[in-house]
């Protein structure tokens, strides 16, 4: 397979339109909920937009150029974006893969898979690298974490399994704040239609991957592959056995972490004892 070339918007020129989008909504006299309404998104989104930290794609600018009645003014705006290649070679592949998959299983022990973090806890993973990223790199990255995340809202999503250790749950990871809104985020995910999540106790005598996180993932021609992250770099995994393997150690994890309901009830009582 040759993975078409993915490249992201500049966060310059994001920041740039979402500024013309703010003015523009602003001299129709509509306040952010009402723009959202008319266009039938979360007013979050029009925010999101508006500060720069979700790109506008062509078809949601083609809709508000209607509404705004702008004479095209953001649709050429999008189009003529510059762009900048912020996805390494070794991940390009895989988010390829992944808005294609029509099954994907998640083991993760020290983030939450990106598919299911929230924009604020996005942005506190990328705060955290070090080297440190600039501001442009992170506003951009997130935009490209969210984008990923249209694969969850599909008329017809993707099957998707998710194993998280507790470690994960627990980690206030960017404040109080930031990890109460994740854990409601997560509570709301784990009903979502496709959706199946798990949480890996911190108390199990044997754990089947020990070794690190992974993502098992099944193409529309029910190829199978798996996905690997280290500290330094990614890759895919092609070969049937190693795919094997990866695959009887989730099995295995199934089995040890909660069930769908018993992981229900943990988020719970964590969103109680807060």
């Amino acid at each position: 397979m040759h993975p078409r070339k993915r490249q992201r918007k500049n966060a310059s020129a994001m920041r740039l339109v979402g500024a013309l989008v703010a003015r523009f909504r602003e001299t129709a006299a509509l306040t952010q909920r009402e723009l959202a309404d008319r266009i039938c998104v979360h007013a979050e989104t029009v925010a999101s937009i508006e500060q720069g930290r979700r790109p506008l794609k062509p078809d949601l600018a083609e809709l508000l150029d209607g509404v705004l009645e702008t004479k095209g003014a953001l649709g050429t705006a999008v189009a003529n974006m510059p762009e900048i290649d912020l996805i390494p070679a070794w991940a390009e592949q895989y988010m390829d893969l992944e808005r294609e998959a029509i099954a994907l299983s998640f083991f993760a022990n020290q983030v939450l898979p990106g598919l299911l973090q929230t924009e604020r806890y996005a942005r506190a993973v990328f705060r955290s690298r070090v080297p440190a990223f600039s501001e442009d790199e992170i506003n951009a990255f997130v935009a490209a974490r969210l984008q990923r995340q249209d694969i969850l809202h599909r008329k017809v999503p993707p099957t998707i399994s998710c194993i998280v250790s507790e470690a994960v749950v627990l980690a206030r990871l960017g404040g109080v704040e930031i990890y109460l809104e994740m854990l409601r985020h997560l509570r709301t995910c784990a009903n979502l239609l496709g959706v199946t999540l798990q949480i890996m106790p911190l108390d199990r005598q044997f754990h089947a991957a020990l070794d690190g996180p992974f993502v098992l993932l099944e193409t529309p021609d029910h190829q199978h592959l798996a996905y690997t992250e280290t500290q330094r770099g990614s890759q895919l995994v092609t070969d049937p056995n190693e795919v094997s393997i990866l695959a009887q150690k989730y099995a295995m994890l199934r089995t040890q972490a909660l069930n769908p309901e018993e992981t229900k009830g943990l988020l719970d009582r964590l969103l109680g004892e807060q």
